[in-house]
């Protein structure tokens, strides 16, 4: 059974910064996608950011490129989303999602098996 929760969501004025962590208990085995999923108001979750646990190869989505980078520490298997030049179509719930076998860039959030509590980032 995996659990995720995440942590460091805030509110921050435009072009701040924030890091959010996502710690995982648990395995999933193979290639999982564990990513980034921010959900706005009426709007549906889609991957910002992810990183593939077997090949650690990275994904960031072009609407969010140079302003923020995903990395994960393998040894507290914390996986982190640090955010940069923060907007405020930016402001959202950001929840940390994984599963097995996923396409980070394609996948709907139907695919995400697991999912964690949330953590609102709110930028005015």
């Amino acid at each position: 059974h995996v659990q995720l929760v995440e942590s460091g969501g805030g509110s921050v004025q435009a072009g701040g910064s924030l890091r959010l962590s996502c710690g995982a208990s648990g395995s999933i085995y193979g290639d999982a996608c564990v990513g980034w999923l921010p959900q706005a108001p009426g709007k549906e979750r889609a991957a910002v950011a992810a990183h593939y646990t077997g090949t650690a190869t990275k994904y960031v989505a072009d609407s969010v490129k140079g302003r923020f980078s995903v990395s994960r520490d393998n040894t507290k298997k914390v996986l982190y989303l640090q955010m940069n030049s923060l907007k405020p179509e930016d402001t959202a719930m950001y929840y940390c999602a994984a599963g097995g076998g996923l396409d980070c860039g394609t996948a709907t959030e139907e695919a995400f098996a697991y999912w964690g509590q949330g953590t609102q980032v709110t930028v005015s």
